[in-house]
């Protein structure tokens, strides 16, 4: 049988990752049997086991390392471990080594190899030692040149971190306003950068809506222009008032700055993942087991 076939059973049989597989059937000189025994030893087939629950909490970072920076979210099962200082650690850990290996793609990067051992190995070992799923769900890394800033903000300890890319050197303001983005959400940077689709989109809801509120046809249309406009302000970055002073707009902050963002990042915990309902004392009791 052939390597990729030992290695798709090896999957099948444990759940452990495509490398981890590999390593397993090397050390065993491609006994399955052995290969099995092999990942559990080292605490991977057990981890293996935990596949299938939900991982919906974790803590988001952003480490900067000169001009290159990255922002990622590693998933646990609850927030208790995400408070945990192996889980600390080991998103530290991560954190850096994708910073150092310049992937682009979560699978490019659990397959890199870091202090000896690919992180996937690394999430495995974590989440046998500590006892509950923990899985890498995003990252972005960001590079920049020595006449651009970063910005950065966590917030509530990493629940939600921001990371942005402005042409300019004032990092106080670049930091601001990425407290301005963990609050206030922005789901573009400016106006040029909305799809059409999506302007389109809530054109139609919004004339449907003046004409089923019995607006007369012939100012439909203009009623539609100016709830466009408040829609656009309320979704670009640029366009909306900041949240240290409402008196300007964010596009205002960074004139006075002289900054020009370029693009930003906005993590937060678990946004997107159906997270499965457990109550207080289930929570604590698992945490025991």
């Amino acid at each position: 049988m052939s390597l990729a076939l030992l290695v798709k059973e090896l999957r099948a049989k444990t759940g452990a990752g495509m490398m981890d597989c590999k390593k397993a059937l090397e050390a065993s000189e491609n006994d399955i049997e052995a290969a099995v025994d092999w990942l559990r030893e080292n605490g991977i087939a057990k981890a293996a086991k935990k596949g299938d629950r939900i991982a919906a909490e974790g803590l988001t970072k952003v480490v900067i390392n000169g001009n290159k920076a990255v922002i990622i979210e590693l998933n646990s099962e609850t927030d208790f471990v995400a408070k945990n200082e192996q889980f600390l650690t080991l998103l530290d850990t991560i954190a850096q080594g994708i910073l150092s290996s310049g992937c682009t793609t979560v699978e490019e990067a659990l397959a890199f190899e870091t202090e000896g051992q690919s992180l996937e190995t690394l999430i495995a070992n974590g989440t046998a030692t500590i006892g509950e799923k923990i899985s890498l769900r995003r990252f972005q890394i960001v590079e920049k040149t020595d006449s651009q800033v970063f910005g950065e903000y966590s917030h509530m300890g990493g629940r939600i971190s921001v990371l942005m890319l402005l042409d300019g050197s004032n990092a106080e303001v670049a930091k601001n306003v990425c407290m301005h983005v963990a609050a206030s959400n922005p789901l573009f940077l400016n106006t040029d950068s909305v799809d059409q689709t999506v302007i389109d989109k809530e054109r139609d809801i919004l004339t449907k809506e003046a004409l089923n509120e019995g607006k007369p046809a012939q100012i439909v249309e203009k009623m539609v222009d100016g709830r466009i406009r408040k829609y656009l302000e309320e979704i670009c970055l640029t366009e909306q008032n900041f949240v240290m002073n409402t008196d300007k707009k964010v596009k205002e902050v960074f004139k006075d700055a002289d900054l020009n963002a370029i693009s930003f990042t906005r993590y937060e915990v678990g946004e997107g993942i159906e997270k499965e309902e457990v109550d207080f004392a289930a929570e604590v009791a698992a945490q025991l087991k």
